[in-house]
């Protein structure tokens, strides 16, 4: 059953963005002008802002600071200006960006970490969407909700204030586990070695940076430039973030914070995660796109506080769509993705941000599917198997959403495939920005019923709800 919501692009969601603040002209010259202006010229101009801009953001003057700082910096400006003076040029150096003008797609859904406001025998639940911006660039938003004990769903609206927060780079990087990583992305080499031969096996950042600092006189040539950007660039991509006091999860967009993420951040895929002793950790695999590599990643949280992304390592670490299993399989973390870019892959590691081999788990076989097949988020466990949801692309680039039935102590073993798709694009929901497809990155059993938030034609984002005795009967029925 489709149910009659619509989550969609919004323009007016925005966030405040520096702008132009690494110009050197430019930025001198505003520097410039705005020193000639006169105390009660700033001051009319910087109250027009406050009545235009505050309402949209929160603590927009201390961008405006931040902003100022980096112009400043860029300018090589080191006079001290007044507070009034350094907001005005701050201002200059912000724009606003609309995040979700585009579209809103791509949903994954986990339980809320906070359920004390759930309705009675209900749940509240948190979902993680795809946002698409000005210039194509994706970020990621969360939207929250809860579905009462009589199966209805409701959703919370959006926080009125919304905004992205500063990154923190690890604070510390494993010599052995980073030049690993160098190897797997072909940025190895002796400029690399150099570097690192000197370097603790733990290091900072900063460490790095006056490693290389201490190298350039002698060793510096194009090769080992190139080597200091593909090793800093790795370093970045690893970072954690932290929520201000007052800021709820839903007020929060994962902006592109790194070099590898430049160009968007795409599909999450959440699950709650319960290991062996009970703890609770909420992960969220991703893919991070720069324009021309796809980079898999991991965000990993225990309260969506503090939020920690890393990248995903090994051989079998390649390609989009990794989702983790809820909990432990045999007692190794488990993973299902399509490495080659076709088929399905079960994984198994010990440790959950590295990935050095996959076993073929499904392969396109029917005509809705031909063209290759994916998941739909991390399996969900019911007594009878893991139910994965699966995608496939069949003719004129039509995906529809399927599933399969896993074995719960061998996710190699398929119990039961769909023979058709469970969901297929509908009339209306054919049309859009990427035409004739229905997606998700994860659904959610709350009783007995499957809540499936799927994404319509890459534009917005619509809710199926599905019996799961009957899919898990029509599974077993099909067979593999």
């Amino acid at each position: 059953m489709r149910l009659p919501l619509r989550l969609e692009g919004d323009a007016s969601r925005t966030i405040a963005l520096p702008f132009g603040v690494w110009n050197e002209a430019r930025t001198r010259d505003v520097f410039a002008q705005i020193e000639q202006l006169t105390d009660d010229q700033v001051a009319r101009e910087l109250e027009r802002i406050r009545m235009q801009f505050t309402p949209r953001h929160a603590n927009l003057e201390a961008l405006f600071e931040e902003h100022y700082r980096m112009a400043a910096e860029t300018a090589g400006h080191s006079n001290p200006l007044p507070r009034e003076r350094r907001l005005l040029v701050g201002a200059y150096f912000t724009m606003e960006y609309s995040f979700q003008s585009a579209a809103l797609f791509n949903p994954s859904i986990v339980p809320h970490p906070d359920q004390s406001s759930a309705p009675p025998g209900g749940l509240r639940f948190l979902m993680s969407l795809r946002a698409v911006g000005e210039g194509h660039v994706s970020s990621v938003v969360f939207a929250s909700g809860a579905i009462t004990a009589r199966h209805k769903l409701r959703l919370d609206p959006f926080g009125s204030l919304s905004a992205r927060v500063r990154p923190d780079p690890d604070r510390e990087y494993l010599k052995p586990l980073f030049a690993r990583k160098l190897r797997e992305i072909h940025a190895d080499g002796e400029p690399v070695e150099l570097i690192l031969a000197g370097l603790p096996e733990r290091f900072t950042l900063g460490q790095f940076e006056a490693r290389v600092e201490a190298l350039r006189p002698i060793h510096g040539s194009p090769a080992f430039e190139e080597a200091v950007q593909s090793a800093r660039w790795l370093a970045r991509s690893n970072y954690s973030v932290e929520l201000p006091r007052g800021q709820r999860i839903e007020e929060f967009v994962l902006f592109p914070n790194s070099a590898n993420e430049s160009r968007g951040i795409e599909d999450m895929r959440m699950v709650r995660f319960v290991d062996d002793d009970d703890s609770v950790t909420y992960y969220g695999t991703y893919s991070a796109f720069n324009g021309q590599f796809v980079l898999p990643m991991l965000m990993e949280t225990h309260d969506f506080r503090r939020l920690q992304m890393h990248t995903l390592n090994g051989a079998a670490a390649k390609n989009k769509g990794f989702a983790l299993f809820p909990r432990r399989v045999n007692g190794h973390y488990c993973m299902c993705g399509r490495i080659d870019g076709r088929r399905l892959f079960i994984m198994y590691s010990d440790h959950v941000h590295f990935w050095e081999s996959a076993t073929p788990l499904a392969e396109p076989r029917f005509p809705w599917e031909l063209q290759l097949i994916g998941n739909c988020g991390s399996p969900i466990e019911t007594p009878e198997g893991w139910l994965l949801l699966t995608h496939g692309v069949g003719p004129m680039r039509r995906y529809c959403i399927g599933a399969m039935l896993l074995d719960l102590n061998d996710p190699l073993r398929i119990i039961g495939r769909l023979r058709e798709p469970l969901l297929s694009p509908t009339d209306v929901e054919r049309e859009g920005y990427v035409p004739n497809v229905v997606y998700s990155c994860g659904g959610l059993v709350f009783r007995d019923r499957l809540y499936l938030p799927y994404a319509m034609s890459d534009e917005a984002t619509s809710f199926a709800v599905i019996p799961v005795d009957p899919l898990l009967d029509e599974l077993k029925r099909c067979g593999p």
